[in-house]
């Protein structure tokens, strides 16, 4: 990976990876919480649902390896073919990714989550492809997300199904 920034830019372009990638967990968050109990509580499950203890640390970790890889993305030189594809999808599905809280757990609503997970499923594969293209630890750093986003698709959806 050939990069354009000096120590300053790598700085502030870190800066900019954590705080997009914070502001929307942040912003997630607003609508889980309250809606934990007791709306998602009483909702029936498939017999496959992680305990509630497991999503923080699982989420912490790929928003982490989110902010990496977006990091590494924001450094290459702004006329690299493809960056400001990849960067665009990236927010894209960071967006999607808040959004996706307040149509489940905000509006509580297992439907508005399926219409929102499985696109957002697809441009985080569109991501990793891009990013696979100009640098491949970006690309990796987002494999953990699509594993997890792919398993919430089937959870979402057996939700919807046992909760008519």
């Amino acid at each position: 990976m050939t990069t354009h920034t000096g120590r300053k830019s790598t700085i502030v372009f870190g800066v900019l990876a954590i705080s997009s990638v914070a502001l929307a967990s942040f912003v997630g968050q607003l609508a889980t919480r309250p809606n934990l109990e007791p709306w998602y509580a009483s909702l029936a499950k498939p017999a496959f649902n992680p305990p509630n203890w497991i999503f923080a640390p699982v989420w912490t970790t790929l928003y982490v390896l989110m902010a990496l890889a977006v990091w590494r993305i924001l450094r290459l030189p702004p006329d690299t073919a493809r960056r400001r594809t990849g960067l665009a999808l990236f927010f894209v599905q960071l967006g999607m990714n808040a959004a996706w809280s307040w149509m489940f757990f905000g509006a509580q609503n297992p439907l508005l989550g399926m219409i929102n997970i499985v696109p957002q499923f697809l441009v985080i594969l569109a991501t990793i492809n891009v990013f696979l293209r100009l640098d491949k630890r970006a690309a990796l750093s987002l494999v953990p997300l699509a594993m997890w986003v792919g398993f919430a698709c089937v959870l979402n959806f057996e939700i919807l199904r046992l909760n008519g």
